[in-house]
């Protein structure tokens, strides 16, 4: 009970903020999986609620970002992650990283029952629940094939993508590398 007041008055604080984010954000590098075991500790009874059983592909690599928003940005999509469990299979969540041409990705899986293709271009609207099922996902996998959106993460400069099918749901974040200033340090 307590986590989920907790969530909700942060989720009401972040919607309060957000009309000025910029005023709130605190840009500094950190390691990526910091804000990742944050955000899980965060959500450990609603996790162990629901036996997920979490897989995490820790690296070492760091990024640019603001720790409270990012951590807040996870707590949503693991929360809807549980939200698409299925009665019929344990609910996995893997979180893992890749380091790419300018950019370090940090990705969510799941293997719920997906996010329905017409629901799929809306999920970054601010404050969308899925009107279709009431803000619940339907318990049965539906038959779609897999679909994807993007997004921004706020001001933040967090790409947001999503793919979806009826094997699940994967959630990237995308964070830019800044490689100006690894040059000037000489890393």
């Amino acid at each position: 009970l307590w986590e989920a007041m907790d969530h909700y008055t942060e989720q009401a604080l972040f919607y309060a903020r957000s009309e000025h984010p910029e005023k709130d954000y605190l840009i500094r590098e950190l390691p990526l999986f910091a804000p990742v075991h944050r955000a899980i500790a965060q959500n450990k009874y609603l996790l162990l609620q629901h036996q997920v059983r979490l897989e995490v592909e820790e690296t070492e690599d760091t990024v640019f970002s603001d720790e409270k928003w990012l951590c807040f940005i996870l707590g949503q999509l693991i929360t809807n992650g549980v939200k698409t469990a299925t009665p019929s299979a344990p609910l996995v969540l893997t979180f893992s990283a890749a380091r790419g041409p300018g950019a370090v990705t940090l990705s969510l899986r799941d293997n719920g029952i997906g996010i329905p293709p017409e629901d799929l271009p809306r999920i970054f609207d601010k404050g969308f629940t899925g009107p279709k099922t009431g803000g619940r996902p339907p318990r049965t996998p539906p038959a779609w094939a897999s679909t994807s959106a993007s997004g921004c993460a706020g001001g933040s400069d967090i790409g947001l993508a999503a793919q979806s099918s009826p094997e699940g749901t994967t959630m990237t974040l995308t964070f830019r590398v800044n490689d100006f200033i690894h040059q000037v340090q000489g890393e």
